[in-house]
């Protein structure tokens, strides 16, 4: 297995969300970590210096196979941005439901999460933490 450049850390989800300098992007990434964390069951952790993931897989690549997390977020300048590993192409009418969204690879970009459709946005999670989670 390779070493990813992106390595699960010890370090604070709790200290990493309140340092978030845009209130508004604050409020909305404390509220999707609480959608995650209940969507999946799993405790968060951080990943890198600004990645919150949920659980844990390994993750086959073009390269070799890598530890990753099955679901996680990182709130952007731009966007919130939702990791759903493998997650989208097979759910296209959830995404028709969602709200204002942008979708790149495995990633869904959400400007902010007022006008997101949250009960779909938990059943995206919830689809994708159970498709690529560890048994």
């Amino acid at each position: 297995m390779r070493e990813n450049k992106t390595q699960r850390t010890t370090a604070s989800v709790t200290a990493f969300l309140a340092a978030i300098d845009n209130p508004q992007r604050q409020r909305d990434a404390k509220a999707l970590a609480a959608l995650m964390h209940k969507a999946t069951g799993e405790k968060p952790a951080m990943w890198g210096s600004s990645i919150v993931g949920y659980g844990q897989t390994t993750y086959q690549g073009r390269t070799g196979s890598v530890d990753w997390f099955p679901v996680g977020f990182s709130p952007r300048k731009a966007a919130l941005v939702v990791y759903l590993m493998g997650g989208l192409k097979a759910h296209a009418g959830l995404l028709a439901e969602l709200g204002p969204h942008r979708v790149g690879g495995g990633c869904l970009y959400l400007p902010r999460l007022e006008g997101i459709d949250t009960r779909v946005l938990a059943r995206l999670i919830t689809l994708s933490h159970r498709a690529n989670s560890r048994r």
